[in-house]
Order: C-alpha cells, then sequence, then structure tokens
C-alpha cells in the first residue's frame, strides 16, 4: 500500500480515467501479473470544484490493484494486494508499485507492505 503526497494536481493521470486504466494495465502487464477485468470511474466535481478524482480497479488473476486519486488534494492512495498460494508473487508486486509511484512522481511516498493470507 501506498499513501502519495505532492502529486501534480494537473496531470492527467489525476483527471482522466482513460490515461490512468492505461497506465495501470500497461503496469501490471510489465509486473508479470494477469489483469482480468477493470473498472475506472471519474466522479462528479463538488459545488464550487472543478476538479475531482477517479477509483480505478484492476482485477487480477493473482487479487486486485486499487488506485484512488484526489487531484484537489495532490494526493493518490495505492492498494497492490496480490495472492502466493501457487508462487510468490511479491517481487511483481513490488514491480507494479514502482512503477505506478513513480509514474505519479509524488513529493512524498508513505509505503506500508503487509504479509497476508496463507503462509
Amino acid at each position: 500500500m501506498a499513501d502519495l503526497r505532492g502529486c501534480d494536481p494537473a496531470q492527467a493521470l489525476m483527471l482522466r480515467p482513460e490515461t490512468l486504466r492505461a497506465l495501470c494495465v500497461q503496469a501490471v502487464a510489465e509486473a508479470g501479473l494477469g489483469a482480468v477485468a477493470e473498472l475506472f470511474h471519474r466522479f462528479t466535481p463538488t459545488p464550487g470544484s472543478e476538479q475531482s478524482g477517479i477509483t480505478g480497479v484492476v482485477l487480477l488473476a493473482e487479487s486486485h490493484l486499487a488506485v484512488h486519486t484526489w487531484p484537489e488534494l495532490g494526493a493518490v492512495t495505492l492498494d497492490v494486494y496480490v495472492c502466493n498460494l501457487g508462487q510468490d508473487n511479491s517481487s511483481k508486486a513490488q514491480a507494479l508499485m514502482d512503477r505506478l509511484v513513480a509514474a505519479f512522481a509524488p513529493a512524498s511516498a508513505a509505503r506500508q507492505a503487509l504479509r497476508r493470507g496463507l503462509a
């Protein structure tokens, strides 16, 4: 998981679902994970606001990727969750996370990693 702050609120990744979707699907493939389906939604701006964020999910054969943007705050949250039942996908998850964090170019990134599921 990662909480990104200081992201450029005007960049297309923050505002355009199709741009964010293209990045996520490409990054999943580059990491060697299997995309099954995806859904990206841009919210309607609140009254008095010009910008609104995006929530996106890529369903993976190995589990999921979730992305939430808040251009009004210059913030992004990322969640890369992978199952390791058949093989250890931890390095693939890390590669996916690294690619996404680099694309948003945040001023700061707080990351957390959890070992979950069956041991």
